[in-house]
């Protein structure tokens, strides 16, 4: 099988330079993490968000060592409205002005269908799927206004891909397709573009934290190149959604991915 070696990390080149990012579930090692910094390293302005107020502030702190520059922080549980609406209104006071929302925010789990309580179902549900439609019903009407701006959300390449015991979170993710899709045609009128990645698996310490050792290695065996994407790899596909790079593209979903079909 191959296994191809991680590549070299990416210098900045300038792609967000003078734009505006708001980074949903940023704390931490993942995925919204790296993409904070890559934005912070492409010349954005960046506001992170997360539910866990330690690790938030703590990834604020990191982010201020690795680039020097620190980003606004704030506490946001996107399964609230209320939070959320915060949380878009803190962004724009504090960048003058939102440009880019990231919504990275989601939860995962295992459990067979038939084992599936209500509860367990609902919240995945309500943080991957409803709490991506509560930030962009909140950011929307802000970009309308000032007829630019992008959204990118984090979907799943399991999203259309089965996988034993995923059967809430691939239906949320599938819904976050749909989601990107409509709200696109709705935008596109009003100069702003929604666009989704749909990552198969990257690795980090939550990651290895949450699943099972011998599903994680079978998963990256099963990946063409034979390793996990690094979060960063995610992150360079959402600094190239979030860029006038892809200044066409709107509904589409880019998937990060090796896996075989």
């Amino acid at each position: 099988m191959t296994h191809q070696t991680v590549p070299p990390y990416p210098e900045g080149n300038a792609l967000l330079v003078g734009k505006t990012v708001l980074v949903t579930a940023a704390a931490g090692t993942g995925i919204g993490f790296a993409t904070a910094k890559r934005c912070l390293e492409e010349g954005a302005s960046v506001v992170i968000s997360d539910k866990h107020e330690r690790r938030l502030f703590e990834s604020a702190g990191r982010l201020m060592e690795i680039t020097g520059k620190r980003p606004p922080a704030i506490v946001c549980d996107v399964t609230s409205s209320s939070e959320v609406n915060e949380m878009i209104a803190f962004a724009e006071e504090q960048t003058g002005g939102l440009d880019v929302l990231v919504n990275n925010a989601g939860l995962g789990g295992m459990s067979s269908l038939v084992e599936m309580t209500d509860e367990a179902w609902s919240l995945v549900m309500d943080v991957s799927l409803n709490g991506t439609m509560r930030c962009m019903r909140a950011a929307l009407p802000r970009m309308y206004a000032r007829k630019r701006g992008v959204i990118v959300n984090n979907a799943s390449v399991l999203a259309w891909r089965a996988q034993a015991q995923q059967a809430h979170y691939a239906a949320a993710k599938a819904g976050v397709l749909a989601l990107t899709r409509c709200a696109a045609v709705e935008a596109a009128e009003h100069g702003v573009r929604v666009n989704a990645v749909a990552p198969s698996l990257a690795m980090h310490t939550f990651l290895s934290k949450s699943a099972p050792e011998p599903l994680l290695r079978q998963l990256e065996s099963e990946e063409a190149f034979g390793r996990a994407a690094e979060p960063w790899e995610v992150a360079n596909v959402i600094v190239f959604l979030a860029s006038d790079l892809s200044s066409y593209m709107t509904g589409e979903v880019i998937s990060v991915s090796n896996q075989r079909a």
